[in-house]
């Protein structure tokens, strides 16, 4: 447990989480309990916390099926957010596809487009998949954010569950920071 002394408290799914992310969400006054890879939808609940975040990774998204079957069954309990590994487990966990890059998405220069706002931005990224934006027809989730290089999902937002995920890494150490206020769209959306 990570105290912030906030009055949010979140659960994050460590699938290989970076110490930035939860220093991110304590300068933000957001308490954090960081649970292992393969909790329970029940240890999750069982902590009466505000909403939950999947971590960044790394690996193969398919194989990891304890936190596909957490977001599964909490999806429309609780806002979910996540980053990198964490966006593809949302989309599998919707049911969509991922699928693996041919070069993967590798460094500190990778330009992402924010649809929504018609932003671009600088990212930090380190991943060898992607969801399969013709496969979320049925999902609910749409795409807000593409990598301009290749075209291939770097965001999703649920249309009318409090979900949203991005592909990079916001919190990058060292920068870029030009996302960082992913965080504070999460907390916004925490009950």
């Amino acid at each position: 447990f990570y105290g912030a002394n906030g009055k949010k408290t979140i659960a994050l799914l460590d699938t290989g989480v970076k110490l930035s992310i939860i220093r991110n969400f304590l300068k933000r006054g957001i308490n954090v309990w960081r649970l292992p890879y393969n909790a329970s939808p029940k240890d999750v609940v069982g902590l009466d916390v505000d909403g939950l975040f999947l971590a960044n990774g790394p690996g193969d998204p398919e194989q990891a099926v304890d936190a596909i079957n957490v977001v599964k069954e909490l999806k429309e309990k609780m806002p979910i957010a996540g980053i990198c590994l964490g966006n593809q487990i949302v989309g599998l966990a919707m049911g969509g596809k991922t699928y693996k890059l041919k070069f993967g998405h590798r460094g500190t220069n990778q330009p992402v487009k924010d649809i929504e706002h018609d932003k671009v931005f600088i990212t930090s990224q380190n991943h060898g998949y992607a969801v399969d934006a013709n496969s979320l027809g049925k999902t609910g989730l749409e795409v807000t954010q593409i990598n301009l290089n290749d075209g291939s999902v770097e965001g999703l937002r649920h249309k009318t569950l409090p979900i949203i995920t991005i592909q990079y890494h916001a919190e990058a150490n060292p920068g870029p920071w030009d996302a960082n206020g992913f965080f504070d769209e999460f907390i916004g959306m925490l009950r």
